[in-house]
């Protein structure tokens, strides 16, 4: 396969990934995670511990699964990384996810969260698999405006008037370093 070729690929098992998650599709979860007996897989969702092996870390997405009645991805800063058969794909998950309704309503409260993620596939006879996913919260980025350019840099509007010295002036004391000299 060509890089391009490659990257559409792995992109696929990406969006594939989140798009389970977000219909709540247990088998295709598990079936994007490595299954070779002999790499252990790893996962770090966000607040969790290091997951390691398949059966702890597809245990970690039931849980989610079982206990989240609304999910949604909005991957943003996508990018894929190629080294032969490993992949790296690292994106911003912006969440919108909902826990039990309550007093009778159809979903509960929606939270929104701001994700870092890190997900690792291996190539395989049957495609790209996930290898390893490592999520951590994080803030959004500052939306500050540009500060306008330091005065140094503005030209003065108002002419510079010489500064003139007077010797009669005491001169305020030096500044000495404190402490001990090195």
């Amino acid at each position: 396969m060509t890089p391009t070729t490659d990257e559409a690929a792995v992109e696929a098992a990406n969006t594939a990934f989140y798009e389970a998650m977000e219909t709540g599709d247990f088998d295709t979860v598990s079936g994007l995670w490595l299954d070779d007996d002999t790499t252990p897989v790893t996962c770090v969702h966000p607040g969790w511990p290091v997951l390691t092996g398949r059966g702890e870390v597809l245990r970690s997405y039931a849980l989610i699964m079982a206990n989240t009645d609304y999910i949604q991805f909005f991957l943003t800063d996508l990018h894929v990384s190629l080294a032969g058969d490993t992949a790296l794909v690292t994106c911003t998950e912006n969440i919108l996810s909902g826990g039990p309704a309550e007093d009778g309503a159809e979903l509960g409260p929606l939270v929104g969260q701001l994700v870092v993620a890190t997900n690792v596939f291996r190539r395989t006879p049957d495609g790209w698999r996930i290898w390893s996913h490592h999520a951590s919260p994080s803030s959004p980025r500052p939306t500050t405006p540009t500060p306008p350019n330091p005065p140094w840099t503005t030209p003065p509007t108002t002419p510079i008037t010489p500064l003139t010295c007077d010797s009669t002036r005491s001169r305020p004391p030096r500044a000495r370093a404190v402490g001990p000299r090195g």
